[in-house]
């Protein structure tokens, strides 16, 4: 099958060929990075279709955690003015909050040492060219080493093939109603008349688009940086409206936790191909204290859309709590156009810092 390989499938002598472009030192040295100054937007890759990006690899020589917001990574497929994908580099590559760590999920890693090697297997189409460029935000140059798998395939044989994107979002805080008013702990929250969400209409939007597609997933980057009433970030229900139907959506979920198919308020990292806790960081005296990334990736039962989709999930049961929220989502279109919304600026985009939360 074109564009899409599995065990299965090895076996199968598919019309291809094989290519790759990397940062190799062209000089025969063991320079094999390039320099990206402050400041400097780059194409890595310039390829001409029809074809397939199988393989992204990727490490960064950084002055600090934080380029992994401040460095961002867009793609561009068939000669679309705008990018499909325009993400701060860290958080397309799975983990959100400017960090590097060890994990592993079906579509997305980062290896060791200390996820210092990004992977995407994402298989990403396109017809008659992609560009994949990288620009540098922050204040200092930085060493960049990458390679970008593909193949080639005869004139035609992509046609009928969806196009990747991906749309980051943040909301630095999701201003929850009860810890706005101050509400106590226990009954005074669950006595309180907006503990039901009959519309969804202020829930935190993973993944927001119009088109012809399907929507494979999204990893949520929560920091939980005040102590709030019952304050388990968990709770929150997704709400999945596909093609502009009305609340309630045909997927509806039954709390945070459940989404990431999870339980019972989990305090423990855990990987699967699909699912799973990247990054837990509360303490004994406070379980949610900090910075926490979950995952759920639609990769066996991807979501069809024909108009539109609109992916959005509670922040606490009802959007009661007020939390630092960001994700990246990732899905298929029809045709290419812009992943989500522009980038807000890097000071918004930074994590928020550490000694600063509490």
């Amino acid at each position: 099958m074109i564009g899409c390989t599995t065990l299965g499938s090895l076996t199968q002598l598919r019309d291809y060929t094989s290519h790759r472009i990397s940062s190799w030192d062209t000089k025969g040295g063991n320079a094999d990075f390039w320099r990206i100054a402050a400041g400097e937007k780059r194409v890595l890759a310039r390829i001409e279709g029809p074809g397939c990006i199988k393989h992204i690899w990727m490490t960064l020589g950084i002055p600090a955690e934080d380029y992994c917001r401040r460095i961002i990574l867009r793609i561009y497929w068939d000669g679309c003015p705008e990018p499909s994908v325009e993400c701060p580099i860290g958080d397309f590559f799975g983990l959100g909050h400017g960090m590097r760590k060890n994990f592993v999920s079906a579509p997305l890693q980062m290896s060791p040492q200390n996820g210092k090697g990004f992977n995407s297997w994402w298989p990403m189409p396109f017809q008659s060219g992609a560009v994949v460029e990288i620009e540098n935000q922050g204040e200092g140059d930085y060493s960049h080493y990458f390679y970008i798998d593909y193949e080639k395939y005869p004139a035609e044989a992509v046609r009928d093939l969806a196009y990747f994107h991906a749309q980051w979002r943040r909301e630095p805080n999701t201003r929850g109603w009860a810890f706005e008013n101050r509400l106590p702990k226990g009954d005074a929250i669950h006595k309180d008349p907006r503990i039901q969400n009959p519309s969804g209409d202020a829930n935190y939007i993973l993944c927001e688009t119009e088109g012809d597609g399907v929507y494979c997933g999204a990893h949520l980057d929560i920091d939980v940086f005040e102590r709030q009433p019952n304050d388990w970030y968990g709770e929150g229900d997704d709400m999945i409206f596909i093609d502009g139907e009305k609340w309630p959506p045909s997927l509806h979920g039954t709390g945070t936790e459940d989404w990431f198919h999870c339980a019972y308020c989990p305090t423990q990292e855990y990987n699967a191909p699909y699912h799973g806790i990247i990054l837990y960081s509360g303490s004994p005296g406070w379980p949610w204290k900090g910075k926490q990334t979950v995952y759920r990736y639609h990769i066996e039962d991807a979501l069809r859309f024909r108009k539109s989709i609109k992916v959005t999930i509670e922040h606490g049961h009802a959007n009661k709590l007020s939390n630092d929220y960001s994700s990246t989502a990732y899905y298929y279109l029809s045709k290419p156009r812009r992943g989500g919304p522009p980038l807000p600026p890097v000071q918004d985009r930074l994590p928020r810092p550490d000694e600063k939360q509490y």
